[in-house]
C-alpha cells in the first residue's frame, strides 16, 4: 500500500504535502511556500550553515525518545521530512520571550549583520537539546559548519558554552510527548510517495519494498543523505526524474557489532556510528570529525560516501587498508565483496542493475594492528581531500611487518592501494632505508594528475612524505606531528 502524500510536523504543526516538485529542497520549501524566511540561503552547497535547520525523529534505539539533529536545508529534500519534526529559528521563542540559546547570543553581542545568526541558533539549539551543559570543544563541533564574516566567533561560541540548566522548558519540551506520539503514528503510515512536475518520490520502509522499486525501475536515483547528490540540482541546476530515499530502511539504518567486526548499514549517518569506529579506531574517528560538517554528518552516510565512486572519497581509502568489506543486494540475493573491488574506474563498480549496497563491515583490530589516517586538504575542516593516504600495518613481535595495506584517495580515477610500496615494505621492518625505497616504489604506483586542488607533483611529493611521516610516529609515539598537537 502506497501512502501518496509526505506528512511530517513543521514546528508542531501536522503538514501534509503533495503535488510537489521532490527535487524541491527544504529551504526552497520553507522560503518559497512556507515564507519562513528566518533560515537564510548563504552557499546552496551545504558549506556555510546559513540554511540550518533542525529535525527531530524517533531514535534509532529508544523509539520513546526524540533524536534532535542539525541539518543544512538547503541540501535536503523535501520529502525526506515524512515522519519527522522540522524546527526552524521562527518558533523559538515563547510569545514575546526569546529562546535561551537566542537570548544568550543577545547577551554576548554575538550578531552584527545577523544573515548568519539563525544557523548559529538552530546548530546551538540541537547541541542544547542534546547537552545543556557543553564544553568548548563540544561547541566548537556543533557550530563547525557555521561561517560568520563580520561577528567573529568568540562571542558565538560563549553564548553557546552557556548552560541550559534550570532554563524553563521551551515548547517543544512541552509537547514533547505529543510530539513523541505523532511522530510514532506517522511512522507506521505506508511508504509514502511524492510526485510533481512529473518527477517522483518513494521512501520505502524495508528491503522487500525497495527491492519492488527497483525491479520496476533498475535505475533510479537512491539517496540517503544527498549530502552530495543535491549539489547536482542546487548547483547544475539538474532534476531527478525518480528519487528513491533509503533512509526509512530499517535494514540499511542498523549498526551490530560481531566478536570480530563492525556491521555499518549503508544509509547510517555518520553521527550514529562516528563513536563505535573512534573506539577501535581513533584515527578513523579523527578523520570522519573532518569529513564535511556537523550538519553533514548527520545525513550523509557511509554507503553514499562509497556508492558515489568518487576519487576523493575519504572513507574508501580507509576502509580498503582495513579490508573491510561490503554486502550487495539484488531481487533476494546477497554477495559479499571486498571494498577495495568494488571500484572499477573514474565513477564505474561492479554494481548490477536493480543492485544496491546493504552493509559494511569493519574488521576489528587485533593485537600489533595499527591504522594511520592522513587527510591532507587546504582547510583543516569541511573540505575536501587533495590526498587522503590510509596505512594499515601489522607487525609481529620482532617489529617485523608481516601485514600491510597502503590505500590512497586522490592520486588516480579510483581509492586504490599502492601495492609496489606495500611491496617493499612487506616482510620488513620499518627503517629509513625501507621508507626511501617504498618512496621510490609509490612513483611507479600512481600517476596523479593536476586539478584545482593540488598539482600532480604536489600529490606525489605529499603522498611520499607520507610514508615517512606514519614510520616517525610509529618510531616514536611523543613525537607530535598533527596540526591538531600545536591547535
Amino acid at each position: 500500500m502506497i501512502n501518496s502524500t509526505i506528512r511530517f510536523l513543521l514546528n508542531n504543526q501536522v503538514v501534509t504535502l503533495e503535488n510537489i516538485d521532490p527535487n524541491l529542497t527544504v529551504l526552497q520549501y520553507l522560503r518559497e511556500i512556507q515564507f519562513n524566511t528566518g533560515t537564510k540561503e548563504g552557499c546552496a552547497s551545504g558549506d556555510c550553515g546559513a540554511c540550518t535547520v533542525v529535525v527531530a525523529e524517533l531514535d534509532r534505539e529508544n523509539n520513546d525518545q526524540l533524536y534532535y539533529k542539525s541539518i543544512n536545508s538547503c541540501i535536503t529534500f523535501v520529502g525526506s521530512l515524512h515522519g519527522k519534526q522540522l524546527i526552524t529559528v521562527e518558533n523559538l521563542k515563547e510569545k514575546t520571550k526569546l529562546h535561551h540559546v537566542q537570548q544568550t547570543l543577545v547577551d554576548n553581542h554575538g550578531s552584527q549583520c545577523g544573515f548568519c545568526t539563525p544557523g548559529f541558533v538552530m546548530s546551538s539549539f540541537a547541541l542544547h537539546k542534546h547537552n545543556k551543559t557543553p564544553t568548548r570543544p563540544q561547541v566548537l563541533e556543533a557550530l563547525g559548519g557555521n561561517l560568520c564574516r563580520c561577528t567573529g566567533y568568540r562571542s558565538i561560541i560563549e553564548a553557546a558554552i552557556t548552560t541550559s540548566v534550570d532554563v524553563d522548558d521551551d515548547s517543544f519540551s512541552q509537547h514533547y510527548q505529543t510530539t513523541l506520539a505523532t511522530l510514532t503514528e506517522l511512522q507506521k503510515l505506508p511508504a509514502p510517495t511524492l510526485t510533481g512536475n512529473s518527477h517522483h518520490f518513494i521512501a520505502p520502509k524495508n528491503i522487500d519494498e525497495l527491492v519492488y522499486e527497483l525491479a520496476q525501475e533498475p535505475k533510479p536515483i537512491l539517496v540517503a543523505g544527498g549530502t552530495d547528490l543535491a549539489l547536482s540540482v542546487t548547483q547544475n541546476l539538474a532534476t531527478i526524474d525518480k528519487l528513491v530515499y533509503i533512509g526509512n530502511v530499517k535494514e540499511l539504518t542498523n549498526i551490530e557489532q560481531t566478536d570480530t567486526e563492525i556491521v555499518i548499514g549503508s544509509a547510517l549517518p555518520y553521527s550514529q556510528f562516528i563513536d563505535v569506529l573512534h573506539h577501535y579506531y581513533p584515527d578513523l574517528g579523527e578523520m570522519i570529525e573532518r569529513i564535511g560538517s556537523k550538519q553533514v554528518r548527520n545525513t550523509g552516510t557511509l554507503g553514499g560516501n562509497i556508492g558515489n565512486a568518487s576519487p576523493i572519497g575519504d572513507m574508501p581509502p580507509a576502509l580498503i587498508a582495513l579490508g573491510a568489506t561490503m554486502t550487495l543486494h539484488v531481487n533476494g540475493v546477497e554477495r559479499t565483496i571486498l571494498v577495495e573491488d568494488y571500484f572499477v574506474d573514474y565513477k564505474k563498480t561492479v554494481l548490477k542493475p536493480s543492485e544496491f549496497i546493504k552493509s559494511i563491515q569493519i574488521p576489528k583490530p587485533t593485537a600489533n594492528q595499527t591504522l594511520k589516517l592522513y587527510k591532507i586538504s587546504k582547510r583543516f575542516d569541511d573540505d575536501i581531500s587533495a590526498v587522503l593516504a590510509a596505512f594499515f600495518i601489522e607487525q609481529d613481535s620482532d617489529k617485523k611487518i608481516i601485514n600491510v595495506r597502503l590505500a590512497f584517495g586522490g592520486m588516480a580515477a579510483i581509492p586504490k592501494r599502492a601495492s609496489a610500496a606495500e611491496a617493499v615494505l612487506q616482510g620488513n621492518t620499518f627503517t629509513k632505508e625501507s621508507v626511501v625505497k617504498a618512496k621510490l616504489a609509490l612513483a611507479t604506483d600512481f600517476q596523479p594528475m593536476s586539478d584545482v586542488r593540488a598539482s600532480d607533483k604536489y600529490r606525489m611529493t605529499v603522498a611520499q612524505n607520507l610514508i615517512e611521516k606514519c614510520y616517525l610516529e610509529l618510531q616514536c609515539h611523543v613525537i607530535e606531528t598533527r596540526v591538531v598537537n600545536y591547535a
